[in-house]
């Protein structure tokens, strides 16, 4: 064997044993690298004569490609086994069952709304939506609310930096009235004219469900929260006509005859007289006590004016649901803040 076939072997056995690219770059540089043995014997050719030369450059030149044809499948050799070890490390065991994507749902204050406006509906109630944002006049002004009111404080009402025509800051709703004073005067709009000719104007007959915010959070009171407010105004339309509207509600939403309703004395501006609706049912776990669950009354006649009717004409009365209280009545929820804390364990159930 003569020295350039005993280089390739020394090369062949550097080559596989090395056990990273890393340590086979090294071996490459004791044979191929700018001081490795094959470089040193191609820089010696110039001590040669020119037929010497010749010959021993061809035969290092064939040991050199020997060698880089090693290298090569040192490298491939390495480059599978660290690709094996990956796959090793990542394998799927494909015995497993399947993951398949989750289906969604409605949310449980969703769909209490959604059973709300069916309820109403039948009874020929329209649904009315309109903008969170108000302006004063329309959150408070048009209600009959008190320039000193409460109500109009930043201690109990969300404020933007945003002012009306009139130079008021603009508010994120405290409640859904004033979808009623918008619907109510774009009813007494569309309907003037039969007023004018004698004959009557169509009933009032309008919910409005929607996000409503005031600066309140506990257990069972949210910064956000849902109400939904009613509105029925004709000419001969009274407390009477509310309690069977409202046992209607309860009756169809929570299916039970079992249950008794009453109206407690209150006060609102917007309305006179004004009462809290409570319910009470005979049997399940919320058997024998009273639950409040509604503010209601006649509307007051200054809000009747601004809605654009006559109050001698148009009577009726108002009253405003929490649908999140409904919510967690029907489904059991004893706290408020679950609802909107996004758990998707919680959430799960209502699917």
């Amino acid at each position: 064997m003569n020295d350039l076939d005993s280089l390739v072997q020394q090369a062949r056995a550097a080559f596989d044993a090395a056990p990273t690219a890393a340590e086979l770059e090294n071996a490459k540089a004791r044979f191929l690298g700018k001081s490795g043995s094959l470089t040193e014997l191609l820089k010696g050719l110039a001590a040669l004569a020119p037929e010497a030369k010749k010959a021993r450059g061809a035969e290092i030149n064939k040991a050199k490609q020997q060698v880089e044809a090693l290298l090569g499948a040192a490298r491939e050799r390495l480059a599978q086994a660290e690709l094996e070890a990956q796959l090793r490390a990542e394998a799927l065991d494909v015995t497993l069952p399947g993951r398949t994507r989750g289906t969604g749902g409605l949310h449980p204050v969703s769909r209490t709304i959604e059973r709300i406006e069916a309820i109403f509906s039948s009874m020929g109630f329209e649904v009315a939506e309109g903008p969170e944002i108000e302006t004063d006049w329309m959150s408070f002004t048009a209600l009959n609310n008190p320039e000193n009111h409460p109500a109009r404080s930043m201690q109990d009402t969300f404020y933007v930096e945003l002012k009306d025509a009139s130079g008021r800051w603009l508010n994120l709703r405290p409640h859904t009235s004033p979808m009623q004073v918008r619907y109510a005067r774009a009813h007494a709009a569309r309907h003037a004219g039969k007023t004018e000719s004698g004959q009557p104007m169509p009933e009032v007959r309008v919910i409005a469900p929607g996000r409503v915010y005031r600066v309140d959070s506990d257990a069972t009171h949210s910064p956000m929260f849902h109400q939904i407010e009613g509105l029925w105004l004709g000419e001969n339309v009274s407390f009477k006509d509310l309690k069977v509207t409202f046992a209607s509600l309860v009756r169809e939403f929570f299916e039970t005859e079992d249950f008794d309703v009453r109206f407690r004395p209150s006060f609102f501006p917007f309305t006179e007289p004004s009462a809290e609706i409570d319910i009470r049912f005979g049997s399940g776990p919320l058997a024998g006590r009273w639950l409040e669950v509604a503010g209601s009354g006649q509307v007051h006649p200054t809000v009747v004016r601004n809605f654009g009717l006559d109050p001698e004409q148009h009577i009726g009365f108002a009253f405003g649901i929490g649908a999140d209280r409904f919510a967690m009545l029907r489904y059991g929820i004893d706290d408020l803040r679950l609802m909107f804390d996004g758990d998707l364990r919680f959430l799960a159930q209502f699917r």
